[in-house]
């Protein structure tokens, strides 16, 4: 059984802000105003736009802050351009007819140049919380999002890891992540009762650190 279905992505990331052990693993992560994506960029040169409710990376906007301007990267439309104002004529154009957040942009560790990220799944079956997937996706080449219908790829996880982060332990940071997961699953589930499946997406920068990108309660 699926359970509760919550569709606000900045409900469950205002949930997760609320544990100390968990936020410092959630990106930067604010409602979309003008002023904020531009003080967002400031601080961390690097953002995502995403649809407050939306599924398999569609309307999702990625925004690089160079020396010259701004890159602005939709699918696999790059436009690149010199001013805040224009940056914000270009956005208003491309984003959809619904609320957005900002998220800081993590510059995700990859393979041969493609993006990479990971799919938790957990379902719970007779009152316990059971692991069903734990995955790596790996983005179609020339886009930054790794959703499976916009053609990524699925891989195993530790083999995942070991591809785009020789350095690590494989096993060790499978197991955080796996011990995340629980914290993240007592939160969400005090917070909104009835909640039977979730799905987590985990990005890991380039050092290794485990970031929460979202979280679904209806995962593919």
């Amino acid at each position: 059984m699926a359970g509760r279905q919550l569709a606000s992505k900045w409900l469950k990331t205002e949930a997760l802000l609320t544990d100390p052990q968990v936020a410092p693993y959630i990106p930067a992560t604010m409602p979309y105003a003008a002023d904020t994506l531009v003080s967002m960029l400031d601080e961390h040169g690097m953002v995502v736009i995403k649809p407050i409710v939306g599924t398999g990376g569609n309307g999702v906007i990625r925004v690089l802050q160079d020396g010259t301007g701004y890159l602005i990267t939709h699918k696999r439309r790059s436009v690149h351009v010199n001013t805040q104002q224009s940056m914000q004529y270009v956005l208003s154009r491309m984003r959809l007819r619904r609320r957005y957040i900002i998220q800081q942009g993590i510059h995700l560790a990859s393979i041969q140049g493609r993006p990479l990220d990971y799919r938790v799944k957990v379902v719970k079956e007779r009152g316990r919380w059971e692991f069903r997937a734990m995955l790596g996706r790996l983005a179609s080449p020339g886009l930054f999002v790794t959703n499976i219908c916009k053609g990524g790829s699925l891989l195993r996880l530790r083999h995942a890891l070991r591809l785009s982060l020789p350095h690590i332990n494989a096993w060790e940071k499978r197991n955080e992540m796996r011990h995340l997961t629980r914290q993240c699953i007592a939160i969400l589930e005090a917070r909104f009762p009835g909640i039977g499946e979730l799905g987590f997406d985990y990005g890991l920068d380039h050092e290794g650190k485990i970031w929460i990108l979202e979280v679904n309660t209806r995962p593919a």
